[in-house]
């Protein structure tokens, strides 16, 4: 099986990183089985992290809590706050910890709250310079520090200590979807899960858009799963910045297209503001001598907003990310812009439900010839229910779409998100109320599992709690 590798031939600032916030049986390196992608291209503190201190979507829990009167009791946060668990991940730029705060029966940190665990990236500030990829570490802390997006990773703290850069992120034990994937009958999702996990991802890349940022990595190694089940897009080292003009479009609804919005409208509409006319409709209140009349009706219905904020400008013409995923127009070379994003959301959709990538060959050279010129194709599956065999149909003409070689004939290209959640496939989601379903798999509910495992810490003595806290050179290697 050939190994897909994370590629980075560098023309604005970036390169690679797969260092995934799982939950491992050891402290081996887990990105040594997964595709990864290539480059080819000091006190204490966290003073950065004060102008990001406000997350909306943390501010009610637990672990930002506990950082929050950390922070109020010492004036800063430091690595010697936390205690290293394991290793639970690595990958091209650094290494990701299990860590949880050391002291916390302090009274001031432990009056009502639960023990938190924490994931910590560490990166080798010096190694990375002499690799020449620190910039890419600065760009994936600056990323995270703008976030504040219910499937995007929130960041609780960033500090220096000697020649180390870290990032204390939320903990995920549910794993990533490629480790998901892998649990399932024959290594695929089922279609509703896998929409369920397309359609939170749909509305992750949609905010970093709307944020002026190109993710360019999308796969399932880098979609963590949260204690809730719920998803959450990790590695930010090869996205790119750009500017982006938020744009409110008004449309007409398409009454064949759009019949729930139509019957919203048609409720609420008072004003003569826009007309579309109707089937005609046949009154059951005629007099018999005038039933085989058809009575045309129309109905008065309202322009629908819709805000569009695509970064259709952004332009690279880096040579960045997985071989598997990578789109047309990053392999030639001609520039890339925000479509590459839709590209990799239809090689992922086709993943998780066919459990292979549409366009793999023999090698990382055949599967790059593979994108540029081989016609998309489905593997043969049995459905049983003409059901199933709709939403089939559905989803394979999402992904053709998606698929499109061509970016400007690919949908989201012009509109972004806005066109693919109009799509048939999605018909039925409710984005606004998304976080209220349950989701295919809940790791809360293995729990005990995980206990049983090791990864709940014992608890401290009174001399462990308050030694002193030494940087453990022999955890924090070279990469």
């Amino acid at each position: 099986m050939a190994t897909a590798t994370r590629l980075d031939d560098s023309s604005d600032y970036d390169s690679s990183c797969s260092s995934s916030i799982t939950l491992p049986d050891s402290s081996r390196s887990f990105m040594s089985s997964r595709r990864s992608s290539i480059s080819a291209a000091s006190s204490s503190g966290d003073s950065a992290f004060s102008s990001h201190s406000h997350k909306p979507h943390k501010a009610n829990q637990a672990a930002w809590e506990a950082m929050r009167r950390l922070r109020g009791q010492s004036g800063r946060v430091g690595l010697d706050h936390f205690r290293i668990i394991r290793r639970v991940g690595s990958g091209d730029i650094g290494n990701v910890y299990l860590c949880q705060i050391r002291n916390p029966v302090n009274p001031v940190l432990g009056s009502g709250l639960p023990p938190c665990f924490y994931a910590m990236k560490v990166v080798d500030r010096e190694a990375l310079a002499v690799r020449k990829k620190l910039v890419r570490a600065e760009m994936e802390k600056e990323i995270l520090g703008i976030l504040d997006h219910p499937f995007l990773p929130t960041l609780y703290a960033e500090f220096e200590a000697s020649h180390y850069s870290c990032l204390v992120m939320e903990f995920c034990p549910g794993g990533d979807l490629l480790a998901a994937r892998h649990r399932q009958p024959s290594k695929r999702f089922s279609i509703s899960s896998a929409k369920f996990y397309a359609a939170e991802t749909l509305l992750a890349l949609e905010y970093l858009h709307m944020m002026g940022i190109v993710y360019r990595d999308l796969k399932p190694e880098n979609v963590l799963v949260r204690e809730d089940g719920h998803i959450m897009l990790s590695d930010f080292d090869l996205s790119l910045k750009c500017d982006v003009v938020p744009t409110l479009v008004r449309r007409k609804p398409d009454p064949v297209a759009e019949p729930d919005v139509v019957h919203e409208k048609i409720q609420r509409c008072s004003t003569p503001s826009c007309a579309i006319p109707m089937q005609p409709v046949l009154s059951c209140f005629l007099s018999s001598s005038k039933r085989n009349r058809v009575v045309a009706t129309t109905t008065i219905l309202e322009d629908i907003e819709e805000l569009v904020a695509e970064p259709i400008t952004a332009r690279s013409k880096s040579f960045v990310g997985t071989h598997e995923y990578l789109a047309p127009e990053v392999i030639s070379g001609q520039g890339h812009g925000s479509a590459v994003d839709w590209w990799t959301l239809g090689v992922f959709l086709y993943e998780l439900i066919y459990g292979v990538t549409p366009f793999k060959g023999e090698n990382n050279e055949k599967t790059l010839m593979n994108i540029l010129k081989k016609p998309l194709s489905f593997p043969r599956m049995g459905v049983s229910t003409t059901r199933e065999y709709e939403e089939m149909a559905k989803v394979q003409d999402l992904i053709s779409r998606l698929l499109a070689k061509n970016p400007k004939r690919r949908i989201g290209s012009s509109k972004g998100s806005v066109e693919i959640k109009k799509h048939e496939f999605f018909r039925g989601v409710n984005w606004a109320l998304i976080r209220t379903v349950r989701p295919p798999e809940v790791p809360s509910d293995n729990m005990e599992k995980i206990r049983a495992r090791g990864v709940v810490v014992p608890k401290l003595s009174k001399k462990e709690r308050d030694a002193p806290y030494q940087i453990p050179t022999h955890h924090f290697d070279y990469f």
